[in-house]
C-alpha cells in the first residue's frame, strides 16, 4: 500500500469515527430524513462533513497561524453556533406537521446543508479535535506536503459522508411508516433536544 493511500485508508476511519457521535446534527439528520426524505437527511450530514474536511486541512497543512487564529475567535464562534443552535431547536420544535411534510417531496437542499455547514464551523473545538488526532497517531509529516495531506482529508470527507449515507438511510426507512401524530412527537423530541444543546453551549461559555 502506498504511503498515500494508506493516509487516505486512515482518513477514511478517522472520517467515520468523528462524525459518528449522535448530537444535534445527527438529530438534524434522522429528523430531516424522516420529514423531508433522505436526500435532504444526506444534505444536512455532508454540510457537517464539508466543514470537518476544511477543518481537516487546516491541521494536515499545519496551517498554525489559521488555526489559532480560530481558537482565539472561539468565543465568538461558539456563541453564534449557540445562539443559532437555539434558533434552529425552537424552529424543529414548532414545526407544523402536515401529511405533506411526512410522506411529500423533500425541502430545500442548500438551506439543510448550509445549516449543518454553519453550526460545525462555528465549533473551533473541531479543528482541536483533529490536531489532537493527527499528533496522536503521527501525521505530522503531512504538514507542508499538500499531496499527502490532500489523500487524508479526501478520506476524512468521505469517512463522514459514508456514515451520513448510513445515517439518513436508516432513517428514511422509516419515513413511510411514521404519522403525522408521530412526526410532531419527532419534531418536538428533537427541537427540545436541539435547543439544550445550544443552551448548554451558551451556559458553557460562562465559565
Amino acid at each position: 500500500m502506498t504511503p498515500a493511500l494508506s493516509l487516505f485508508v486512515q482518513g477514511l476511519g478517522i472520517g467515520f469515527c468523528i462524525a459518528a457521535p449522535v448530537g444535534p446534527i445527527g438529530l438534524l439528520c434522522i429528523r430531516r430524513s424522516i420529514a423531508e426524505g433522505q436526500w435532504i437527511g444526506f444534505l444536512t450530514g455532508l454540510g457537517a462533513a464539508t466543514a470537518d474536511s476544511l477543518y481537516g486541512a487546516v491541521a494536515a497543512l499545519g496551517l498554525t497561524a489559521l488555526s489559532d487564529r480560530l481558537t482565539e475567535h472561539g468565543f465568538a464562534l461558539r456563541l453564534g453556533g449557540g445562539i443559532f443552535l437555539v434558533w434552529l431547536g425552537i424552529k424543529t420544535f414548532r414545526a407544523r406537521v402536515t401529511e405533506k411534510t411526512v410522506v411529500g417531496q423533500g425541502g430545500n437542499g442548500w438551506a439543510a446543508y448550509g445549516s449543518t455547514l454553519i453550526l460545525t464551523l462555528t465549533n473551533p473545538t473541531t479543528i482541536v479535535a483533529f490536531l489532537g488526532v493527527f499528533a496522536g497517531v503521527g501525521f505530522g509529516s503531512t504538514a507542508g506536503n499538500p499531496a499527502a495531506a490532500g489523500a487524508l482529508v479526501a478520506g476524512v470527507f468521505l469517512g463522514s459522508a459514508a456514515w451520513w449515507v448510513f445515517l439518513s438511510g436508516v432513517a428514511g426507512t422509516l419515513r413511510d411508516r411514521i404519522t403525522s401524530d408521530w412526526m410532531r412527537r419527532v419534531n418536538q423530541l428533537s427541537g427540545a433536544i436541539i435547543t439544550a444543546f445550544g443552551l448548554w453551549q451558551l451556559v458553557s461559555l460562562l465559565r
